[in-house]
């Protein structure tokens, strides 16, 4: 192997970090006063889900829709691989319809 005796030595180094920006003047700092965010936890158009364990289609469509009383629209819409509401599989993909 190596010469053991040939480590670098970091002893005397020193770190540090300061920040310049209370320093800055105001004009330079972002302003972001006026950034608008639309987050919405509906469906505006159709998806996909993949059914993960403990799922159920009213837990689905509430997390869709808004509305756990909205499952049967999954269900009527899955229905070329769904035979009973109450037995989906985690992994299974859902067609997902747009929020009417």
């Amino acid at each position: 192997m190596g010469d053991e005796n040939n480590k670098s030595d970091f002893s005397g180094v020193g770190g540090g970090v300061a920040s310049t920006a209370a320093d800055m003047p105001p004009a330079a700092k972002a302003d972001f006063s006026d950034v608008q965010s639309h987050v919405s936890s509906t469906v505006d158009e159709a998806a996909i889900y993949t059914v993960m364990a403990g799922d159920s289609l009213s837990a689905i469509a509430a997390k869709f829709y808004g509305n756990a009383n909205a499952w049967k629209t999954i269900f009527d819409v899955n229905r070329d691989q769904l035979t009973d509401p109450d037995r989906i599989k985690p992994g299974q993909m859902l067609k997902i319809p747009a929020k009417s």
